[in-house]
């Protein structure tokens, strides 16, 4: 399980950007050769991202606008390559890759982690970052939580979202995950854990640093981030685009501007407001995070 890019939508206009959206599919049938969708997308001049709806990944923010780490990235990326208008499509994080392989959206934009189970499904951009985990704890951090193990030693209800790669990390550590409390979203957990129906929630750094920093939360707190484990080895957390295997075309295209970018330094300066940094840069390769 990949962790979830989720959450937050903007309700009904991004339901209504959704229905929109799904009466304008760019067929990638017959393709071969790589596939054609890149030309489609030109002659067109719109290219249809899903995305989960989660801050600061790719989401609607309370203005309407269609924004996150993700889709910058893909607005930058996707006029360099002849398509200069993109069309969010909001949905399920657990339906990216369904909808994605049925033809929902062109390609996922909301920084999937790039892990070998979905690399049988999809094919990825390399990553444009790497990412840590960190909780949300109760002001003060009364229980000391600062990973999974002391979650698991110290008996704390933890709570994390659906489909988040936090479900595996506990588990590997020993935590059932018919003991956790599952939640739609970062903003549950914060909640949850202001409330007390859990000692702590797991997500990513950067998800949730900016939830407790937006809420400006009185009674929870993030910790440092931390690097997961699974079997004892360092689980490496790295998020990019998906396209449908057959448009090799168009991935690697998007892949030769998106190494432009980091050469340059231009997808840090357009990813910084979202809160990444200098420590969430990478250079490694889908071919390596897929094997």
């Amino acid at each position: 399980m990949g962790p979830s890019r989720r959450a937050l939508l903007a309700g009904g206009a991004a339901l209504g950007l959704l229905g929109a959206a799904g009466c304008s599919r760019v067929s990638g049938s017959g393709a071969k050769d790589g596939g054609n969708l890149l030309e489609r997308l030109r002659s067109q001049g719109t290219v249809r991202l899903g995305i989960a709806g989660e801050i600061p990944f790719g989401y609607i923010d309370e203005n309407g606008e269609f924004t996150g780490e993700a889709p910058e990235i893909a607005k930058v990326i996707f006029k360099r390559l002849g398509v200069p208008k993109v069309q969010p499509v909001p949905t399920e994080f657990g339906s990216l890759i369904p909808g994605l392989r049925s033809q929902q959206f062109d390609v996922v934009s909301a920084g999937m982690y790039i892990n070998p189970e979905r690399c049988a499904q999809v094919i990825f951009s390399d990553p444009d970052y790497r990412m840590r985990d960190a909780f949300i704890v109760r002001k003060g951090n009364p229980k000391n939580l600062h990973n999974y193990e002391d979650i698991f030693k110290k008996k704390a209800k933890m709570a994390t979202g659906t489909a988040y790669a936090e479900i595996g990390y506990a588990e590997d550590v020993g935590i059932k995950q018919s003991d956790m409390l599952i939640l739609p979203d970062q903003l549950a957990g914060l909640l949850a854990v202001e409330q007390g129906r859990a000692d702590v929630f797991a997500g990513t750094t950067v998800t949730v640093h900016n939830v407790v920093k937006q809420r400006n939360s009185r009674l929870a707190e993030a910790t440092e981030p931390f690097q997961a484990y699974v079997d004892g080895k360092p689980d490496i957390g790295a998020g990019g685009f998906a396209f449908r295997p057959e448009e090799t075309k168009l991935r690697d295209a998007f892949n030769v501007e998106l190494h432009k970018m980091k050469k340059s330094g231009e997808l840090l300066r357009i990813v910084r407001p979202f809160g990444f940094t200098e420590e969430e840069m990478t250079d490694l390769t889908a071919k390596e995070l897929c094997s």
